[in-house]
Formats: structure tokens, sequence, C-alpha cells
């Protein structure tokens, strides 16, 4: 099976992340969490360890650091990159090589030939703005496999699409991604 960074952005669908982070683990993938700085105040970067048996990260700095060097060694060590939940800012980041975090400096330096996938997750009309849309097309343009969002419910209590698709839809995804 495949080596699989989730990488995983400020959503309050970030808790789908935790139940998607198993279940890749669960196929037999090897998972290892990146989350934003500002996902991490949402979910303890310790519970996808819980789930995957691997180590999760949300900083390469630090006084306990050595050497600073998560996101190539991340980078290298991925098979597959899948970006789960994308929200707005992280996807602006994404789409203009703004490496001001872990999550964005590994999707540079991830090697062009692996797979990166998007999985956009917000309120449905943050998602129709303008400015997310150019920026998930010049995703699309740099080959980055955008996942559709669901439609329906979504936590901040509007109907439309902007929903995280389920996890079992993300690990259908990563496998046609892999071509397993």
């Amino acid at each position: 099976m495949a080596k699989i960074v989730l990488a995983a952005g400020a959503s309050v669908a970030i808790y789908k992340a935790c139940d998607l982070a198993s279940k890749l683990a669960q196929a037999g993938h090897s998972v290892r969490a990146v989350l934003t700085p500002r996902a991490a105040q949402l979910v303890n970067p310790q519970l996808f360890e819980a789930v995957t048996g691997e180590p999760a990260s949300v900083d390469e700095f630090g006084p306990a650091r050595r050497g600073a060097m998560d996101h190539i060694e991340l980078a290298k060590w991925a098979e597959l990159l899948l970006v789960a939940p994308a929200s707005a800012g992280l996807i602006a980041r994404l789409a203009h090589g703004q490496a001001d975090d872990l999550a964005s400096t590994l999707a540079l330096a991830l090697p062009a030939n692996r797979p990166r996938l998007l999985a956009p997750a917000m309120n449905p009309t943050m998602l129709d703005a303008r400015p997310v849309q150019r920026n998930l097309a010049l995703l699309r343009e740099d080959g980055w496999l955008v996942l559709e969002p669901a439609v329906g419910h979504t936590a901040c209590g509007d109907d439309g699409k902007g929903r995280l698709p389920e996890p079992a839809e993300l690990v259908a995804a990563v496998a046609r991604a892999l071509r397993l």
C-alpha cells in the first residue's frame, strides 16, 4: 500500500479527517498527518497519531527540533498528498506557492510526479467566491486533482455545496489516484 501525507486545514470538517486517517490506515496505507497551526487549534495532532500509528506534525521549528527539514523528509516519504479538509486560506496559500507553514511548504517540496488531491470544505458562499474559484482553477492547472465538495447541511447552518465528502469517498479517490 501507499505512504500518504494527509494535510488538514482549519475547517470544522476536520472531525471527518480523523475518521479518514483511520480508514486509510485500516486499508493498509501508512498515513502521516500534517495540520496547519489553526487546524491544530481545532483538533490535537495526537488524535491523528492514535488512529494511524504514525507521527503527526504541525510545525517543523521550535526549541525541540533540530535541522528543521520535516517538509523535505515528508515530501520524499510521501507517495501521495491529500489535503482534506482544504480551507479557503490553505487553498490560497497552495495556489500561490506561499510556503508559510509545514503543509504549504511540504506541498512545494513534493516531487511533481506524485499525486496531489485536494478536498475543499467550507461555507457554500465562500466556496462560490471568485477568489476561491480562481485559486482552485490555478491548482487544477498545476496538476492538483480537486475533489468536488458534497452538497448538504454545513456546520454554519447553511445548505449547499461545501461539505467535505465522506471518508469512504475520499479513500476511494485515493485508490483511484494510486490506481489500486
